[in-house]
């Protein structure tokens, strides 16, 4: 049995039927209400599984009693989870070989929803992907298997989902095969870190979180910006003219501009009004390469200046 909802979840599920494993059905999420006429949408996961021809379940809730039965007769070994929900106890504990999850982070650091993301934006110099037994709290159970891959500092989310993706597929092939052999041996979780201080969450990502502070270092907004792009993407607000009103930007790509000390309000921007702008922060100066206004689509710096113009005392804040 496969449960998963997103993009991310798709090339798991390709793997398995690909490779001719014996998918008995597919647990996602059900359909949402997307777009200008906000028609129901099918998740990524739901599309393919039709596509192939494989029996769809998405209970609202997960322990419904005609959902159970229904996950009953399907008389799974073993299931298998890529970005679902937290499932309770009833569902994980049904198949008689458990229930494996993986999860896109090197456990036990980043548990979470969001762990690509803060990966990125706390610096980190790798990442990886990890198997493990679902237990009853969330990303804490013993690890089955792990593959890890650097971090770059051209990487940002959308590189580092797409390179996990694909290591993820791999690494659930290897994991299921080996559950069903009998032969898993793993690692509890609690036996690699001494103290809870230690270990870095991976919280849940909402719009707040993604507001630019520019207060930080450079170093610290270059990895916050690439860390939440290309969704669900940095923001700030620029204020022109010195007015009361802010207009909101998207912020996609950076880069350290110079490390040196300055007098100039935090988040004032410096442009030639043609190839560049920079922003200044508590450390020194952040160049913007990408961003959007709203409405607008997505434009390198050169061709948002030439049908932008900042004003002379502009400021990010």
């Amino acid at each position: 049995m496969f449960m998963g909802t997103p993009e991310f979840a798709v090339e798991s599920l390709k793997a398995l039927v690909e490779n001719g494993y014996n998918v008995v059905g597919v647990v996602t999420m059900p359909d949402k209400p997307a777009g200008r006429g906000y028609s129901l949408r099918p998740s990524p996961v739901k599309q393919y599984a039709l596509q192939q021809g494989l029996p769809v379940l998405q209970p609202e809730k997960l322990k419904d009693e005609v959902f159970l039965n229904e996950l009953r007769k399907l008389k799974a070994d073993l299931q298998v989870v890529v970005a679902f929900r937290m499932l309770p106890e009833v569902v994980w504990s049904m198949p008689p070989k458990g229930t494996i999850n993986l999860h896109s982070s090197l456990l036990p650091q980043y548990r979470g929803a969001a762990p690509i993301n803060w990966a990125i934006i706390n610096g980190e110099k790798e990442t990886g992907v990890t198997t493990f037994f679902i237990t009853h709290e969330i990303d804490t159970g013993a690890i089955i298997f792990q593959e890890k891959t650097p971090i770059s500092k051209q990487d940002n989310a959308g590189s580092v989902h797409d390179r996990l993706m694909a290591m993820g597929a791999s690494l659930v092939l290897k994991t299921v095969d080996t559950v069903l052999s009998g032969k898993a041996d793993t690692v509890l979780q609690d036996k690699m870190f001494a103290k809870e201080l230690e270990l870095k969450p991976a919280p849940k990502i909402f719009k707040d979180t993604c507001r630019i502070d520019w207060g930080k270092t450079a170093s610290e907004i270059f990895n916050f910006i690439r860390g939440l792009s290309p969704y669900p993407a940095a923001w700030t607000e620029l204020n022109q003219h010195g007015s009361n009103e802010a207009e909101r930007l998207k912020v996609f790509a950076s880069e350290v501009a110079e490390r040196c000390n300055h007098s100039l309000p935090l988040g004032t921007i410096e442009t030639d009004h043609k190839t560049f702008v920079k922003v200044a922060v508590r450390d020194g100066f952040v160049h913007i390469n990408e961003l959007q206004l709203p409405g607008k689509k997505r434009m390198n710096i050169t061709d948002f200046l030439n049908g932008y113009t900042f004003s002379e005392n502009a400021l990010f804040i």
